[in-house]
């Protein structure tokens, strides 16, 4: 599990006569769960002395302060009425038998007219999951420029921006979605990891400054059942992949997607509805199951892209990165990935002038394969219609169905389950000719061994009379 930690606002304003509501966040594990809860103010000589507690409260604040924890989600929520001038100061929120132990410290400004602070949000999220965060901005001004960034001790760092800033850790894994007319506007982040855990602000920043941010609480629980699935992918020009979108299949979404992200925004590209992109009509399909197959890829297909689910408000993400490799690199490997396997590409058997073409196992009923086309390997009992001039098929397993209706060159099918495979764009064209001189030297070889062999004979027979003269010429003399 992750180190206790304990976060909350840094800063507090109240008005005179009024009150505040804070909120401090600790991680919910069972030491922390059912240990003293305290709220206390440092006095002159640096010591903090004690407001209220799980089971103490000062008699100058009797009636006008209150303390709530909740356990299960790990908050304190701290609420003072009656505010007067000499309640500013600086302040604990804190864990532990003294006032010294696990804390977070903020300052209160009691002002005769201050602005009311929005509550803090607590988001929870899960190791490797994904979250969705609401923003209220107060100014629904769609120029303004929307922000997401962590506080920590020296300020507040920026993650992501709408200008299109991202910060290099969260490259893939973040979008800051555009302004609602109420001015909202939502935070994705997906992959999570502990470190993601902290207190951040959210707001929109025009020309005059920064409006009223949103503060947030984001604890990422480290007990997640969620499984850490790989986020790569790879494909060669002219080739396809496929692969498949995980969802909690007790979900209810009003929809579910793949878009491309780029920069902090991630623009949908086809969903489950049959909505497609006009960039990539033709080329790819999203079937109801959520099996993606993307095909006659491109050098600038490569990139980030994320499966997503929307329900509601909130938005279920998980990212993949897609690399394009060129030439014959992925064609002539084979490796397994934890989404599938790439098959390798082989050509064996029988090979007609100009057609390539794998294995075919005992059993296999094929229909007409036409001049030019190249295949791999073909699993038993699979039956094959007539494949059109040089298209290039991938491994095709008893009971798949493939995604597109038609095979387009540098396409592949799909096996259930989430494998993709990386299909070659076209064999060399050499092979006709190294053919044509392997068949040539074929011919020189045995016209070599034929004349060798008619050398030999000449040279035994001379031999053969040579040793029956020789015999003769003994018996004579003897």
């Amino acid at each position: 599990p992750v180190a206790s930690s304990l976060h909350s606002s840094r800063f507090l304003a109240g008005t005179l006569g009024g009150s505040i509501t804070h909120q401090c966040f600790y991680t919910p594990s069972p030491a922390n769960q059912h240990q003293r809860k305290y709220w206390c103010k440092i006095t002159e000589n640096g010591l903090c002395s004690t407001i209220i507690s799980s089971s103490f409260t000062s008699s100058q604040h009797q009636g006008r302060v209150a303390l709530r924890d909740v356990p299960q989600n790990g908050t304190i929520t701290v609420t003072m009425t009656g505010l007067r001038s000499s309640d500013s100061g600086t302040y604990r929120c804190g864990i532990g038998s003294t006032n010294r132990g696990l804390h977070a410290s903020l300052t209160l400004a009691v002002l005769a007219d201050a602005m009311v602070p929005k509550p803090t949000q607590l988001i929870q999220g899960q190791l490797h999951g994904s979250v969705t965060v609401l923003c209220h901005s107060g100014d629904s001004h769609s120029d303004q420029k929307r922000f997401w960034c962590k506080v920590g001790r020296s300020g507040c760092t920026p993650i992501a921006s709408s200008d299109g800033f991202v910060s290099r850790r969260y490259q893939g894994r973040i979008v800051i979605t555009p302004q609602e007319s109420s001015g909202a506007f939502k935070v994705l982040i997906n992959d999570l990891k502990e470190e993601d855990s902290g207190l951040y602000l959210c707001g929109t920043k025009g020309l005059k400054g920064q409006d009223s941010p949103q503060e947030v609480l984001l604890q990422v629980a480290t007990a997640s059942t969620l499984p850490r699935r790989p986020k790569l992918l790879k494909g060669t020009v002219g080739g396809s992949v496929s692969f498949q979108c995980h969802h909690d299949p007790q979900g209810t979404y009003e929809r579910t997607y793949l878009c491309r992200w780029r920069a902090g925004r991630c623009q949908v590209l086809l969903d489950t509805e049959g909505f497609v992109l006009r960039s990539h009509r033709g080329r790819a399909r999203m079937s109801s199951s959520s099996m993606v197959l993307l095909g006659q890829l491109k050098e600038e297909d490569a990139g980030w892209y994320w499966c997503g689910a929307r329900s509601g408000h909130t938005e279920l993400t998980a990212p993949l990165k897609l690399l394009i490799l060129k030439g014959s690199t992925a064609r002539h490997s084979s490796r397994t990935h934890g989404m599938g396997t790439v098959t390798k590409v082989t050509s064996m058997g029988t090979v007609t002038q100009d057609t390539r073409t794998g294995t075919v196992t005992y059993g296999t009923t094929m229909g007409t394969v036409t001049y030019g086309t190249t295949m791999t390997a073909v699993t038993q009992d699979t039956s094959m219609g007539t494949a059109p001039r040089d298209t290039t098929m991938g491994t095709v397993t008893h009971g798949t169905i493939s995604l597109l209706p038609t095979a387009t060159p540098g396409t592949s099918a799909a096996s259930p389950g989430g494998t993709f495979q990386d299909s070659s764009s076209g064999e060399p064209q050499l092979l006709p000719v190294v053919l044509s001189a392997l068949l040539l030297l074929i011919c020189i070889t045995i016209v070599i061994l034929s004349l060798a062999k008619i050398k030999l004979q000449k040279q035994t027979g001379k031999l053969a009379r040579q040793l029956i003269f020789g015999a003769a010429v003994v018996v004579l003399q003897g």
